[in-house]
This record gives C-alpha cells, structure tokens and sequence, in this order.
C-alpha cells in the first residue's frame, strides 16, 4: 500500500487519504496555518486531519458568534467529534421516578379526568340525598353540610400541591425536550455546514482532477500531431 507524509503531523498516511493543501477551502488553510506557519500550497494532509481542522474551524465559528460555549454547544461539538447521537427522549426517565413522583403523576391524570368529575358529582349527590332525604336532615351532616365542606376544603389542600409536584415534573421535561432539541438542531445545522465544506471540497478536487486530465489530452493530441507532421 503506497504512503504518504503528513506536512502537518509528520506522520504516515495511506495514499488514498491525501489531500493536496491547494484543495483545502481558504478559511480552514489559514487555520492550519496559524499552527504550521511552514504549510503552503504545495505541503499535503491527511483527511483526519482536514475534519480535525474542519471542526475546530466550527468550534471557533461558534465562539465567535455566541462567546464562549455552553455546557450545550460543548456537548453538541463532543458528540459531532464522536459522532455519536444526541436525540435522547426525556420520558426515558419515568423509569428512573420515585414513588412520590409516580403517585403525583397518577392522582394528577385522574384529577383531571371525567372519570374523577363524575364520580365526585356522584359521591356529592349520594352525599345530600343520604342527609337530606335519607336520614330527613337530622343524620351525621345535616344541612348546610359542615362536614362535607370540611372534607371538600381538605381534599382541594392536598390535591393542589400534588398536581403542581406534577406540573413542576412536566415542567422539567419540556425544558429538557427543549435542550434536546436545541442541541439536535445545532448539530444538524453544523454537520450541514460541514457538508458544505465536503462538498466543495469534492468540486474543486473533481475540477483539479478534470484540468490535470484536460492538460494530458492535450499533451497527447500535440504528440500525435508532432507525429502526423513528421510524416
């Protein structure tokens, strides 16, 4: 397998992963050569190398859009170097609640549910009638219903704070979706501008590629006319 020295790192490549420093977009040449003042148009690297340089060149375009990097940005940068995914989903953590947690969730939905107004309805109803009808207003809570209003005032104290414990929970999980999203759209938006950076990179290596192919044609088209006119 032929290989090739890096200018860069001085250290040995595979040939096919060379890249000549004349097909390196000017932004990140000049990067490279603010650390290897000795690169020029005629020294090559190796494509490591180049998306090395690429995502620092994106880590320094961020710093100088949003000053410095947030516990976010630096998580979204880690993971386009890993290459690894960042689109985690935040009701993974209901596993991971505690119990307390889990019943302000549940008294939460049920709360809010026609199943928990109609039978409230229901157990009022059955309440009055028992007292009213029933028992003709002299039973265990006559009229106006000391008791049951005692019970309503403590069942609205408690069941306040459970459903705000479990607002406050979905609260955190929307932020946290928002995180998430924000990071996943940072990182599509710099793998897309690497992508550019790619697919330029690609025209112009095809261009050189096509232009050193033009210049031997032509070379052969001028030894074969050299050729024609001997004759």
């Amino acid at each position: 397998m032929q290989k090739f020295v890096s200018d860069v790192s001085g250290r040995e490549y595979a040939q096919r992963e060379r890249i000549l420093a004349k097909a390196v977009r000017k932004p990140i040449f000049d990067l490279i050569q603010k650390e290897h003042p000795e690169f020029n148009d005629s020294c090559s690297l190796s494509l490591d190398e180049l998306n090395h340089y690429r995502e620092k060149y994106i880590a320094n375009y961020l710093t100088a859009e949003m000053g410095s990097l947030s516990e976010m940005e630096e998580k979204v940068l880690n993971a386009l170097k890993d290459k690894t995914l960042l689109s985690d989903n935040p009701d993974d953590e209901d596993s991971q609640s505690t119990l307390g947690q889990r019943v302000a969730d549940k008294v939460a939905t049920f709360g809010g549910s026609w199943t928990f107004i109609i039978s409230f309805m229901a157990f009022l109803l059955g309440w009055i009638a028992l007292n009213v009808l029933w028992l003709t207003n002299k039973g265990f809570d006559p009229y106006p219903f000391i008791l049951l209003n005692l019970i309503l005032s403590c069942l609205a104290a408690l069941q306040a704070p459970v459903i705000m414990m479990s607002q406050n929970r979905q609260e955190e999980k929307d932020r946290e979706r928002a995180k998430n999203d924000y990071m996943v759209n940072l990182k599509s938006e710099l793998e897309i501008r690497m992508l550019h950076e790619k697919m330029d990179h690609l025209i112009l290596h095809q261009e050189q590629s096509l232009i050193e192919i033009q210049k031997i044609q032509m070379d052969m088209m001028n030894d074969i006319m050299a050729k024609l006119e001997k004759r």
